[in-house]
């Protein structure tokens, strides 16, 4: 009888150290569960990054195809006009916020 519980506890302990490998190893679930979030999260930013690089060549071919990219970019980035235009700048005034003088009572 005594030779059973032994034997029980022996086994039980050979259990739980062939599972800690599997468990908690370098090769372990855990170990791939964090590798399958950390490639996830890199799959996203590649399908980011790959948008905004599809939206950059799509800038360079319009800037090597024609005069109109060109012509758009130097009219906003650069305040540029054409011969024979006229710009005009319009500014706005907010009206005064300023509370009103006051009237002396005397």
């Amino acid at each position: 009888m005594k030779f059973v519980k032994i034997a029980t506890y022996v086994l039980l302990a050979i259990l739980v150290l062939l599972q800690y490998p599997l468990w908690f190893g370098s090769g372990g679930v855990f170990a791939v569960w964090s590798l399958n979030r950390e490639i996830a999260a890199q799959e996203q930013e590649n399908a980011r990054l790959k948008d905004r690089n599809q939206a950059l060549e799509a800038d360079v071919n319009d800037l090597k195809q024609g005069l109109a990219a060109i012509e758009e970019r130097a009219r906003t980035e650069l305040g540029m006009v054409k011969k024979g235009e006229v710009f005009f700048q319009i500014i706005e005034t907010k009206p005064d916020k300023s509370p009103a003088p006051r009237k002396s009572g005397k």
